[in-house]
C-alpha cells in the first residue's frame, strides 16, 4: 500500500513538470524552475525509490513517442539519466530497457538522434559496468588520481562586477566556498568504492560495514582499494565480450576484502542506501581583466605550483603583468609567425651522445640572447614564457619533448597523439553585455592559438551562460525609434529559451531569482535553500546541458572623424547600434540647424550591403539616405530561422512636402545582410555601440564596416595557401575543410529543437 502511495506521488510530480513544458506554469510562481529540483531531492532523500523514477519516466517517454510529444522527450530523458548516475542500483533488465528507447530515437531528427546516440553509448557501459557513470562523473569533477581514467573538469562562473550588485556576488562566493566545504579526495574516493560495490552487489553489499572499514582505514589503504576499483569498473565498461555477471563477482572479491571477515559473514544487511553525488569543483571569477579567461584556463591546464591553493595562487596572479606573446594582428595577416631555436641546424654541431631531455633556456641566457634597444622593458610573466608553457606539455597525454632526427636515413620518431584530457566549463553570469565580452575574449583566445598552439589541443572549452538581471526586465529605455519598447538585456537567454523548453524550465527562471535569494536576510533558511538550490541546478546544466547552440560572432571596423585616428577593429555578439552624434562647437551646432531644417533630422548615410537571399547568391546593393540611427541585430527572433545574418532596422527619415509646408516622417527601413558598409556622406560623426554595452561605445565614427568574423586558424591557412597560389582566390588545399566562420557555442540541454 505504502509502495503504491509512493508511487502515485512520484508520477504526479512528473505529469506536474510536463505540464509546465506545455506553458501551464504552476499556480505558486515561485514554484516554476524548482520541480526538477524537488523530485531528485525527493528520490535523494529515499534513494530506494530510484528505480520506481526511472521505471516512471520510461513509462512516460514510451508514450510521448506513441503520442508525437516530442518537446516531453529531451527533458524525461535528462531527468532519467541524472536518476540513474545517482542510483544506488538498477536491474539489467529496466536499464535495458533505457537502453532500447535510446536506440529508437536513432532514427528521429536532430538533436533527438544525438542525445539518443549519446546516451545509448553510456548505457551500454552502465548495463555491463553498473556504476562507470557515477565513478567518471567523479573522478573527473575531483581530478581524482587515476590511470585507467585520467580526465579532469572544472567549473568556471565568471560574473562582471559592474554588471552584478555586490550582493549577488558575495552570496554566489559563499554558495561556492560552501559547495566545497567536507569534500575531500579521500571521502570522494570512498564514495566511488561504496557507489561502485553496491550498484554491483545490490542488496547483498553490507553498507554499513562497508563505510566502517574504509573509515578505520589509513588514507594509503583508501588510494589502493579505490585503484582496485577503478579498474575493475574501467576493464569491465571497456571490454566488448565482458559480462554483467562476470564484473560483479570481480567486485565482490573486493569488497570481501575490503571487510573484515567478521564483518563480512554476521553483519546484518540494510538495504539500499544513497551515496551522495560530491558538487563539482566550482571556482567563482569576478572578470576584471580582459586576457583573465586565458589565463585561468593556462593555470588549469599547467599550475604554476601544484601546492598552491587556489586563495593563494589567485593574490599571486594579481601581481603579474598580463603582455601579448605578438601584437595583435589583422586576422593573423600580417603576424611574424617566429619559433626559438637552438638548433644550428649543422649536422656536425649535432651531438652524438644519447638524447637529453629538454631543458629550457634560463632568464639570463636568453635576456643576453635576444636585446631591444631604446624599448620599454617590462615585467616576465611567467604565463607567457615559453618554458613554462612547454613545460605544460609535460602532463599525462602529451608529447615527450625530443629533438628532431636531420641525419640522413634516419626517420622521424612520431610523437604520440595529445589527447583533451582536461575540460573546462565557462558559465557566464549575467545578461547579454558579459556574452559581449566573452565573444571578444573568445576571439582573443583564438587567435594566441593560432600564434601559438597550447590550449587546443590539451583543452576541451565548454560554454554555458545564466541569465541574471537584477533589476525587473526592460529597465533601460531605447532612444532609437526602430526599437519598440524598451531595449532587452537578455536576447539570447530568450532565444535560447524558446529553442530549448528545458532551458526556459530551469536555468531561465534563475534570472531574477538568485537576486531574491541574494536579497534574503541572512538566516539558516536562507543558506538551506541557496546552499542547495542554486549550486545544485549549476551543476545539473553543466553535466546534462551537451548540446551547443552556435552564435556568429561579427567583425566591426570603425574609422574616426580624425585621419590621423587608426581604426579599431572589434567583435560583437548581439547588437550593433548607431546614433547621431550631438555636435560640439558653436559653428557645427549652427551648421546642422540649418541642415536639419531643410533635410530634418539625422546624417545623410550611404549604405553598402550584401543582400541575403535563400538561394545564397550575393547580390550587392547600395543605397542612400537619411537617418537618425540604425539597429543591427544578431539573434534571430525566431528559433526556427535558418538563415545565420543580421537584421538591421534603420530609422530612415522622409520628407514630405504638402500643401500645409514641408514636415518630415521617421519610416523603418530592414534588411538582411551579413556585411555591411556604413559612411556619413556629411562627415558628420556618429556613435557606435557594441553589444548594449556602454563601456565599448565609439565616438566621432565616421564609417563602419561589418562582415562574420572570420575564424584565426583559417586565415592563418588561407594566408599560407595564397603563397603559393597567387592567381587562385578561391579556397584550395587544407583551407577548404577548415571552418570559416568563428562561431560561439553555448552549451543547453538540447540545443534548437524545430
Amino acid at each position: 500500500m505504502e509502495s503504491t502511495a509512493v508511487e502515485s506521488d512520484i508520477l504526479r510530480r512528473v505529469r506536474t513538470l510536463l505540464r509546465e513544458l506545455d506553458g501551464h506554469h504552476p499556480a505558486c510562481q515561485c514554484d516554476r524552475g524548482m520541480l526538477r529540483w524537488t523530485l531528485h531531492k525527493k528520490i535523494d532523500q529515499n534513494p530506494s525509490n530510484s528505480s520506481v523514477l526511472v521505471r516512471i519516466l520510461v513509462k512516460e517517454l514510451e508514450r510521448a513517442e506513441r503520442g508525437d510529444f516530442r518537446h516531453y522527450i529531451i527533458p524525461l530523458l535528462h531527468t532519467l539519466m541524472y536518476t540513474l548516475i545517482k542510483a544506488p542500483c538498477i536491474s539489467e533488465e529496466l536499464c535495458s530497457r533505457v537502453y532500447d528507447f535510446c536506440k529508437k530515437l536513432l532514427t528521429l531528427p536532430k538533436p533527438f538522434c544525438t542525445i539518443g546516440l549519446d546516451y545509448a553509448i553510456r548505457l551500454k557501459m552502465e548495463r555491463t559496468a553498473p556504476g562507470t557513470l557515477y565513478q567518471r562523473m567523479v573522478i573527473s569533477e575531483q581530478s581524482l588520481k587515476s590511470d585507467p581514467y585520467p580526465y579532469q573538469e572544472k567549473i568556471f562562473i565568471f560574473a562582471d562586477p559592474e554588471l552584478l550588485s555586490e550582493a549577488i556576488c558575495n552570496a554566489l562566493v559563499t554558495d561556492t566556498k560552501a559547495a566545497q566545504v567536507s569534500q575531500s579526495p579521500r571521502a570522494c574516493m570512498c564514495y566511488v568504492i561504496i557507489h561502485a560495490m553496491q550498484a554491483a552487489l545490490g542488496e547483498g553489499c553490507d553498507v554499513s560495514g562497508l563505510k566502517a572499514s574504509l573509515q578505520d582505514m589509513p588514507t594509503s589503504d583508501v588510494e589502493h582499494w579505490f585503484r582496485q576499483v577503478v579498474v575493475a569498473v574501467e576493464c569491465a565498461g571497456n571490454e566488448a565480450s565482458a559480462d554483467r555477471s562476470q564484473h560483479a563477482a570481480r567486485l565482490e572479491k573486493i569488497y570481501c576484502a575490503v571487510l573484515s571477515s567478521l564483518q563480512a559473514g554476521n553483519a546484518p544487511l540494510g538495504g539500499l542506501q544513497g551515496t551522495p553525488l560530491p558538487n563539482p569543483n566550482i571556482s567563482f571569477h569576478l572578470w576584471t581583466e580582459d586576457d583573465q579567461l586565458w589565463k585561468e584556463l593556462v593555470l588549469f591546464i599547467r599550475p604554476l605550483s601544484q601546492s598552491c591553493e587556489p586563495d593563494c595562487l589567485s593574490q599571486d596572479l594579481d601581481n603579474f603583468e598580463i603582455q601579448d606573446i605578438i601584437s595583435d594582428c589583422e586576422c593573423c595577416k600580417q603576424t611574424r609567425f617566429s619559433v626559438l631555436s637552438t638548433d644550428s641546424g649543422i649536422e656536425r654541431d649535432l651531438p652524438t651522445a644519447v638524447e637529453e631531455p629538454f631543458t629550457p633556456c634560463s632568464a639570463e641566457t636568453e635576456q643576453s640572447r635576444l636585446h631591444r634597444k631604446g624599448g620599454i622593458k617590462k615585467k616576465p610573466s611567467p604565463l607567457e614564457n615559453v618554458a613554462f608553457l612547454q613545460a605544460g606539455c609535460n602532463g599525462p597525454g602529451a608529447k615527450p619533448p625530443v629533438k628532431l632526427q636531420r641525419r640522413p636515413g634516419i626517420p622521424p620518431v612520431p610523437a604520440a597523439p595529445l589527447q583533451r584530457l582536461h575540460t573546462a566549463r565557462i558559465v557566464l553570469l549575467g545578461d547579454d553585455r558579459i556574452l559581449g565580452r566573452l565573444a571578444q575574449a573568445y576571439h582573443s583566445l583564438r587567435k594566441r592559438e593560432t600564434r601559438r598552439v597550447f590550449l587546443t589541443p590539451r583543452l576541451n572549452l565548454q560554454f554555458y551562460y545564466i541569465p541574471v538581471v537584477t533589476g525587473q526586465p526592460n529597465t533601460l529605455a531605447v532612444t532609437d525609434h526602430a526599437a519598440t519598447g524598451q531595449e532587452d538585456l537578455c536576447e539570447v537567454a530568450g532565444y535560447l529559451g524558446r529553442a530549448d523548453p528545458w532551458y526556459e524550465s530551469n536555468i531561465n527562471t534563475l534570472c531574477h531569482m538568485i537576486p531574491k535569494l541574494a536579497a534574503m536576510p541572512s538566516s539558516p533558511s536562507k543558506h538551506l535553500v541557496t546552499d542547495l538550490f542554486i549550486t545544485d541546478v549549476i551543476a545539473y546544466y553543466v553535466r546534462m546541458g551537451i548540446q551547443p547552440v552556435c552564435f556568429q560572432v561579427y567583425a566591426v571596423k570603425i574609422f574616426f572623424n580624425d585621419p590621423a585616428q587608426e581604426p579599431a577593429e572589434d567583435v560583437f555578439l548581439t547588437e550593433l547600434r548607431t546614433q547621431v552624434q550631438e555636435s560640439i562647437s558653436h559653428r557645427e551646432l549652427i551648421m546642422t540647424k540649418k541642415k536639419m531644417t531643410l533635410d530634418g533630422p539625422g546624417i545623410d548615410l550611404t549604405v553598402t550591403y550584401r543582400k541575403v537571399v535563400v538561394s545564397n547568391r550575393a547580390k550587392e546593393l547600395a543605397m542612400s539616405l537619411r537617418a537618425t540611427g540604425l539597429v543591427m541585430k544578431a539573434i534571430p527572433a525566431d528559433e526556427s530561422e535558418d538563415l545565420v545574418c543580421l537584421n538591421v532596422n534603420i530609422t530612415e527619415i522622409v520628407r514630405i512636402n504638402n500643401l500645409s509646408g514641408r514636415s518630415f516622417s521617421a519610416v523603418a527601413n530592414r534588411l538582411k545582410t551579413r556585411n555591411i558598409k556604413i559612411r556619413s556622406t556629411e562627415q558628420r560623426p556618429f556613435t557606435v555601440c557594441l553589444d548594449k554595452d556602454s563601456r565599448r561605445a565609439y565616438r566621432n565614427v565616421i564609417s563602419v564596416e561589418v562582415s562574420p568574423c572570420l575564424e584565426p586558424s583559417y586565415c592563418l591557412q588561407k594566408t599560407r595557401t595564397m603563397k603559393f597560389n597567387l592567381h587562385k582566390t578561391e579556397d584550395v588545399g587544407l583551407v577548404k575543410y577548415m571552418p570559416r566562420s568563428l562561431l560561439l557555442p553555448i552549451n543547453t540541454f538540447a540545443g534548437v529543437i524545430q
